[in-house]
């Protein structure tokens, strides 16, 4: 439990650099199928899309993940504290489920199959703020 404050932390942080990318790879999205017609455009956005997801959702993904089962092993009492625990991890489920869908577009749009439209990516970016809004509310208020 010495260190249970630093991986809090570092969960806190992992956690937020994985929001960024969940939040704004939808909108390079939306760009790119607002501009599928501009070549120049669409070969720049899909290297942003990348490096996005790889070098920045994928780590920062497994960083929370580690980080929140290590927290849970080092106190499982947190499961005995309520529902909270359990409907947030609920919610951190349907995140990482999220998380794949993007990358699931992010392979359409490289191979030029996605046929989704700018406004179905504007409301699919929607969806981390929901869940994130629920997820906080679960730690720091624990309605349940």
């Amino acid at each position: 439990m010495e260190y249970y404050n630093w991986i809090l932390a570092f969960h806190i942080l992992s956690f937020t650099s994985w929001m960024a990318m969940l939040f704004y790879l939808p909108r390079l999205f939306v760009y790119h199928a607002e501009n599928i017609d501009n070549e120049g455009f669409v070969q720049v956005v899909k290297i942003q899309e990348e490096k996005l997801y790889k070098f920045i959702g994928v780590p920062a993904f497994w960083a929370t993940v580690i980080s929140g089962l290590l927290m849970i092993s080092l106190n499982p009492s947190l499961f005995q504290t309520g529902g909270w625990l359990h409907a947030k991890l609920t919610f951190v489920t349907l995140l990482a489920i999220y998380h794949f869908s993007l990358n699931y577009y992010r392979k359409k749009f490289l191979a030029d199959e996605c046929t989704k439209s700018g406004k179905f990516f504007r409301v699919y970016n929607e969806v981390p703020t929901i869940l994130m809004i629920f997820i906080v509310i679960m730690v720091i208020i624990k309605p349940f």
